[in-house]
């Protein structure tokens, strides 16, 4: 429930994007700097886990997030607010979704453990992120048609109620305590000591960061294509039921393949796939947002795999958490490069510059193990 909850917390998206198009006439930079800043509770993972696992527990901080939430949207949905004031709501809204997250992640450790399913929750959750994905394509597209984002706020609060009473009925066993890391000063100081570990962050940074191209496109499909509100949502819904057979498809041969070949395969791949935007037509939209969307949830989950297989023995949930940092910070990297780009040398070159990145994570493929790492032992003395 909580990861359908991220899916359908992007209800209100279309409608937002196309308010500060449409409404306040912002150009595609000007909205992929606002998408930037409010993501920044997810570049700091770690310490959002140290907080979670060392004050209250991981139950009363979904509910928090939830009351905390629902007030927002009140006043999201109600309120006509200056741009300013929007933004800062949206940091705060997307703050509370980062605690949520980690807070579930890390009752999917302690229970999938106990029961020795991770891996069964974890297929669990992003398909539930993704049937909530089938619901906001169309249902985004049709909201932003008739009423606007405004709308699509006040709809997520029988979501947030339902997801409270879900998590009332979680309770944690007597006499099992959740593991916590009481010494984030001392965990942070050997992670980042670990110079493997450093090495697969800064290839999972590289692996991931391009200069963005996704909100010019969007504004193709508006102005230069004529499509609908409604049309976009239902293409962003039949993509994806495409990545949900990705994701189906990883899950079935995970174990088979070699994952560093793959993902050296991927880069290229990737390279390709972003230079055939240069040739962008309704027919080709259609096409690549279908194929690409099944291709990238491979990818993406590829990545992931990778992140968890290069986790610290012993620090498993720090250590992931710090490498989606990572990855969070090369998609806000991605983002504003997009932006202070775009203006200066126009879409095609910015294509051109987004395919090339794809090659710089390639000389660290080579320096990584994907099994899992070990603080040295002088490191770890005393856990």
């Amino acid at each position: 429930m909580v990861y359908f909850t991220q899916g359908i917390e992007g209800l209100p998206s279309q409608g937002l994007f196309y308010y500060l198009k449409e409404t306040l006439k912002y150009p595609p930079e000007k909205i992929m700097y606002l998408a930037s800043i409010t993501t920044f509770a997810w570049l700091v993972k770690p310490v959002i886990g140290y907080i979670i696992d060392n004050f209250l527990n991981k139950r009363i901080w979904i509910f928090l997030s939830l009351a905390l939430d629902i007030a927002l949207v009140l006043v999201l949905g109600l309120l006509w607010l200056p741009i300013v004031a929007l933004v800062g709501l949206l940091i705060f809204n997307s703050t509370n979704a980062a605690f949520r997250d980690v807070a579930v992640d890390g009752i999917m450790c302690v229970e999938g453990k106990k029961a020795g399913s991770t891996g069964k929750i974890q297929s669990i959750q992003w398909i539930s992120i993704s049937v909530a994905g089938l619901l906001t394509g169309v249902g985004g597209g049709y909201i932003a048609e008739k009423w606007g984002y405004q709308a699509a706020f006040l709809m997520l609060i029988p979501v947030y109620l339902a997801v409270g009473l879900v998590a009332l009925l979680y309770r944690q066993q007597n006499g099992e305590q959740i593991e916590s890391s009481a010494h984030i000063v001392s965990d942070m100081r050997k992670l980042f000591s670990h110079k493997h570990l450093i090495i697969v962050g800064v290839f999972i940074f590289l692996y991931r960061f391009s200069p963005s191209i996704g909100t010019p496109l969007f504004f193709i499909q508006r102005d230069n294509f004529g499509w609908s509100k409604v049309w976009i949502g239902w293409l962003a819904t039949i993509s994806t039921v495409f990545g949900i057979a990705g994701s189906l498809l990883y899950y079935e041969i995970s174990k088979k393949i070699n994952i560093k070949k793959w993902l050296f395969c991927s880069v290229f791949v990737g390279a390709v796939t972003t230079l055939s935007y240069l040739y962008y037509t309704p027919v080709s939209a259609v096409v690549y947002d279908i194929i690409y969307s099944l291709m990238g949830m491979f990818i993406f989950l590829m990545s992931m795999d990778f992140m968890a297989r290069n986790s610290v023995k012993g620090l498993e949930a720090t250590s992931f958490a710090l490498l989606c940092s990572f990855s969070n910070l090369a998609l806000v990297a991605s983002n504003l490069s997009g932006a202070i780009l775009l203006p200066k040398i126009g879409l095609n070159w910015l294509i051109v510059i987004s395919a090339l990145t794809s090659f710089l994570c390639l000389p660290l493929i080579s320096k990584i193990e994907d099994k899992p790492l070990k603080i040295p032992l002088e490191a770890g003395k005393g856990r």
